[in-house]
């Protein structure tokens, strides 16, 4: 197959994971089909199948792919010659960046992926669905750890205590609870999980 061809199914996969990305979160996974995903894309059936052979599997490429963008996002800050507490806002600004951009990324993560385990169970166990991500959050939580700055604690601890935040706040704005735009709230998000996870 050449480069050419390659690039091009590369280019129409990527197009059916976002099509069906906006699908699932507007409708939820199950209220989706093969065939909605199809229709909206203007493709045929027999053509998705060509891509994705189950709603399943698409459904796996789609984590995937969205943990390789988060994370090549986070690998840029973690590159960053910066202190862990400009880490920790350029994380948060970036996350609610996407959330804003791209809130169909966020959503299927939130909604979907993590409240959906049976979907992911054979193949994406544990954590390897979204390994990049998860290995930029190690990186940024490792490296703070070893310049004496953030506290040396359990991964899923301190993981679990920035997800959580972010992923509250995400869930609030997404049900326009929020008074304000996201971005307003970064500074006391940023100093607040740095302080509850610096030494």
């Amino acid at each position: 197959m050449s480069t050419k061809i390659k690039d091009k199914k590369l280019k129409r996969k990527e197009e059916i994971m976002q099509g069906a990305l906006e699908l699932f979160a507007t409708n939820g996974f199950y209220n989706t089909t093969i065939p909605d995903i199809a229709k909206a894309l203007k493709m045929s059936v027999g053509n998705m199948y060509n891509y994705f052979s189950s709603k399943d599997i698409l459904a796996k490429e789609i984590i995937s792919f969205v943990s390789k963008y988060l994370g090549n996002e986070l690998k840029n800050i973690n590159d960053m010659d910066i202190s862990t507490k400009e880490k920790t806002k350029k994380i948060i600004e970036v996350y609610f960046k996407i959330a804003s951009v791209k809130p169909e990324m966020i959503d299927y993560f939130l909604r979907i992926y993590l409240s959906n385990r049976e979907v992911f169970k054979n193949g994406c166990e544990g954590m390897i669905c979204v390994n990049e991500f998860i290995t930029e959050i190690m990186i940024y939580f490792e490296e703070g750890v070893a310049k004496g700055n953030l506290r040396d604690q359990d991964f899923f601890s301190a993981f679990g205590l920035f997800m959580g935040y972010l992923g509250g706040m995400v869930f609030l704005k997404g049900e326009n609870v929020l008074p304000k735009d996201l971005n307003d709230y970064i500074e006391d998000i940023s100093l607040n999980i740095y302080k509850a996870l610096s030494v």
